[in-house]
């Protein structure tokens, strides 16, 4: 149930009987002919598909994150650390005070992993509450999943190219991208790193038939349930 969907009293009920709820995380940034909020798609969807069979109040993605390295290109959007961490609390102290202590985050953006962190600390100042870090495509039944279909799968790349990111008229290269040097990324400011980027993929083949990411995308659903469901 999208929190969008309910109302105040609806979510007063709700944490009468469960204290459960999702919270997705994504980002605003360069996927090269992708949409900018591909993360943001993907986690919200994932979440809401995985807790609508439970009925789980799942809370509006969070659409901006941590993407120093693509600020390079034009429509990305990033937080700086410390203010991402006061969103964070700020959030999570929220989702409390409302009643829920069992908090799942499905995260879309490897940017947002020190929201792990976060939470922990979190935890430490919150001993009754329990927060799940969970980032769906790493996961280890959706990872497996990918690499069987293709161990080159990257940014940007056919992994994230699903018909709900995909842009209307966007021309699809046919070739494999070679893979960049992503470590080498690292250690370059925003407009170099974008230089070596190119178009933004990361490598591998830009697209795969939507049999393959229906594939992975319903073992990646059941496996966030599962999150939910044995907690």
């Amino acid at each position: 149930m999208r929190i969008a969907e309910m109302d105040w009293r609806m979510v007063e009920d709700w944490v009468r009987h469960d204290d459960r709820c999702v919270l997705p995380l994504g980002s605003t940034e360069q996927h090269a002919g992708l949409s900018l909020a591909t993360d943001a798609i993907l986690a919200e969807r994932i979440a809401v598909e995985a807790a609508e069979p439970l009925g789980i109040p799942v809370f509006p993605v969070l659409s901006y994150g941590l993407t120093p390295y693509f600020t390079g290109f034009p429509g990305t959007v990033t937080l700086r650390l410390a203010t991402f961490a006061m969103l964070m609390r700020d959030i999570l102290d929220s989702l409390k005070r409302a009643g829920f202590r069992r908090i799942l985050i499905v995260n879309g953006h490897g940017g947002n992993q020190p929201a792990a962190l976060l939470a922990q600390e979190w935890m430490m100042d919150n001993p009754d509450t329990r927060v799940r870090f969970h980032e769906w495509w790493r996961a280890p039944l959706t990872a497996a999943t990918v690499k069987a279909i293709d161990p080159v799968a990257g940014h940007a790349s056919w992994m994230e190219n699903y018909p709900w990111t995909r842009l209307p008229g966007a021309e699809t290269p046919a070739d494999a991208k070679p893979e960049v040097d992503i470590d080498r990324m690292r250690t370059l400011p925003p407009f170099e790193a974008r230089e070596l980027l190119g178009d933004g993929n990361f490598g591998g083949l830009y697209q795969r038939d939507d049999a393959d990411m229906a594939e992975i995308w319903d073992v990646a659903v059941q496996e966030t349930r599962r999150l939910l469901e044995n907690w």
